[in-house]
């Protein structure tokens, strides 16, 4: 968890700065590209405050009204994510880059002079060094949520990104992640475009940039929402990491077969395990309690995202 926090920390503050450098470089040269990466980092800003939050909330001790602990409200956050990457900074991106190339108008070719001097520069500078700046940052904040993921995929033997991708339930950090990795290629976009119509003086190049950049988002927006359904839809831990699971209740003595196993994330790396177990019937009741207490202790030892196991013995 503490790790999730910092991750998002981090990517919090960078984005803010990187905002506010890119609503300047836009009012200087008012290039599309660089509105669509203002819209880009406003929305990122705001959703590291959401992630946040669902972390705070998802801290919460459980209660009568939430047994299991409230780890769920971090899916919920991390799907709202997701809704407002596509709506805020996606779709306002996209329409800024389909209206710039159906309407262009010429590059910025304006100056700015530093306060209290006469030094005056090329404005679209502005925008070279913000936009470098941008992924200079983002690469520091992906390199935080990456490592984060790296531990998952060491702790889980997880073989790549894509596979953690799709088995983590630490949403928090993937989505940290996918937002630092769109981020960077984003504003490395808004760059090549703003230097091809700047060198070239056709404003197409910053147009189309700013609507690849909408249709970036609005893609990783999908996927992200998408994985976050799996878990608010109640998703089981992958059947490769249920089988030995299985394989401790069955060489369990006195258990004859598993009559039902279910297993469900009710948070970020915390999991339910529930079995209908059938034991011999010579087993007494001292003797099923103690092979019980057994299994529990070996499936949270063998699986540490397990937090809750219900073994209900059958006859």
């Amino acid at each position: 968890m503490a790790s999730s926090k910092s991750v998002v920390i981090a990517a919090l503050v960078a984005n803010a700065a990187i905002a506010v450098l890119k609503f300047i470089g836009f009012t200087l040269t008012g290039s599309p590209a660089m509105l669509s990466e203002t819209y880009h980092s406003i929305s990122d800003t705001g959703n590291q405050v959401f992630l946040l939050v669902g972390i705070r909330y998802s801290e919460r001790t459980a209660d009568r009204a939430h047994p299991f602990g409230y780890g769920k409200a971090q899916f919920f956050y991390s799907f709202l994510v997701s809704v407002l990457l596509f709506g805020i900074a996606g779709w306002e991106s996209a329409k800024q880059g389909f209206e710039a190339i159906i309407n262009p108008h010429s590059p910025g070719t304006g100056t700015a002079t530093i306060p209290f001097t006469t030094i005056s520069f090329d404005a679209v500078f502005v925008n070279y060094s913000v936009l470098l700046g941008a992924i200079l940052f983002e690469f520091f904040a992906l390199r935080k949520a990456y490592a984060g993921l790296t531990r998952q995929m060491q702790e889980n033997d997880w073989e790549s990104l894509w596979e953690a991708f799709q088995k983590t339930s630490d949403v928090t950090t993937l989505t940290a992640f996918t937002e630092d990795t769109i981020a960077m290629a984003g504003a490395g976009l808004a760059l090549f475009g703003v230097f091809l119509s700047r060198q070239t003086g056709n404003p197409i190049f910053d147009a189309v940039a700013s609507f690849l950049i909408g249709l970036m988002l609005m893609g990783f927006a999908i996927a992200l929402a998408w994985e976050n359904k799996r878990l608010l839809l109640g998703e089981s831990l992958p059947e490769a990491d249920e089988q030995p699971l299985q394989e401790i209740i069955r060489s369990t003595a006195g258990v004859e077969h598993i009559d039902d196993f279910r297993t469900v994330y009710f948070g970020p790396e915390k999991a339910v395990l529930t079995a209908d177990v059938s034991f011999t019937p010579n087993l007494d009741t001292v003797e099923m309690d103690t092979r019980i207490t057994e299994m529990e202790d070996a499936i949270m030892e063998r699986q540490p995202s397990i937090t809750k196991v219900y073994i209900e013995p059958e006859r």
